[in-house]
């Protein structure tokens, strides 16, 4: 087994688990790799292990991969990767649980770093103006503009899951109201969790912040553009921490532009790392984050143990978590 560990962005992936129990040769890439280079500088190797998302491998790349045996993700989907593809040349696909309670489907306990962290990052800094008056004060200006509080603002959820849910007991903290949709969401389930069940419509035309947490699929690519973002007060603001192409990347960048909404949290592109010529960092009412959702230490350390776990079963000949 020869082993690529891709996108090891902080470089601290080698040191986060004990890879030289598996006896094999890992190599670690820091700096992403052109789609166009991947064939060619992954020729050698039989295994990846890859970082959620980070890197697409389409069935054009895969196809030019002829001696892969072995694709090992973070997380247990990629929509980044055809596995369905893998699947039919039989290459085994495994993941790993979600960092804290080990992907058994339970619910994460308090406490538990997570998405919702740096959604609730993006919010303060959007009603707050953390980086607009973070600029400003470091060009010499004192109080530029006006802060918005959160009591009595209203918070729309895009998405009820296992992470929106997560999202309503600091909204409830603050003071503020909370409103639901999504596509399968029933009334039943939002009270349970304690929000309101709303229609699209209503969510989009009462929600002073909307947070997206969805999963990308057919379904939910596209789900919020030009339309939804037109029925969005001129004062609200919409934050995304779950996939890029959930909203219409296009669209939101016209509607910032022209302020018909006031402004947007991102962690999350439909191309990533972001160019460094996109018009989201033109852009002033924007706060924008490196797809920061999933990463912390603690984290990453779950994750590339069970990748391990994952590694050393596989050459036992004993797979465990299995995708395909």
């Amino acid at each position: 087994m020869r082993v690529a560990v891709l996108d090891d962005y902080h470089r601290i992936a080698h040191e986060l688990a004990d890879w030289a129990s598996l006896g094999v040769e890992v190599d670690f890439f820091d700096q992403p790799i052109d789609r166009e280079r991947l064939p060619d500088v992954l020729a050698g190797y039989d295994t990846l292990v890859l970082m959620r998302e980070r890197t697409s491998f389409p069935r054009e790349v895969l196809e030019r991969l002829p001696n892969l045996e072995l694709v090992v993700t973070t997380g247990m989907r990629n929509a980044s990767v055809d596995i369905e593809y893998l699947a039919s040349r039989g290459v085994r696909v495994c993941g790993t649980g979600i960092p804290g309670y080990g992907g058994t489907g339970q619910e994460p306990p308090p406490g538990v770093p997570s998405t919702i962290e740096v959604a609730w990052a993006l919010i303060l800094a959007l009603f707050k103006r953390v980086s607009w008056e973070d600029r400003a004060l470091r060009g010499g200006t004192w109080q530029q503009g006006l802060p918005v509080n959160l009591a009595g603002a209203t918070l729309g959820l895009v998405g009820l899951g296992r992470l929106g849910a997560q999202m309503i007991a600091p909204a409830r903290a603050f003071g503020m109201e909370v409103v639901a949709w999504s596509q399968n969401l029933s009334p039943e389930r939002a009270a349970e969790a304690g929000a309101r069940h709303v229609s699209k419509a209503e969510l989009l035309a009462s929600a002073d912040v909307i947070s997206i947490h969805l999963v990308l699929s057919g379904r939910t690519r596209g789900l919020i553009g030009r339309e939804e973002l037109g029925q969005m007060k001129s004062s609200s603001f919409l934050v995304n921490t779950s996939r890029g192409p959930i909203v219409d990347e296009g669209a939101l960048v016209e509607a910032l532009r022209a302020r018909r909404i006031a402004g947007a949290g991102l962690d999350v592109y439909d191309t990533e790392p972001l160019p460094h010529d996109h018009p989201l960092l033109a852009l002033e009412n924007t706060v924008l984050t490196p797809h920061l959702g999933y990463v912390s230490r603690e984290g990453l350390a779950e994750m590339y143990q069970q990748v391990v776990e994952d590694l050393a079963a596989h050459l036992r000949g004993e797979p465990i978590r299995v995708i395909a």
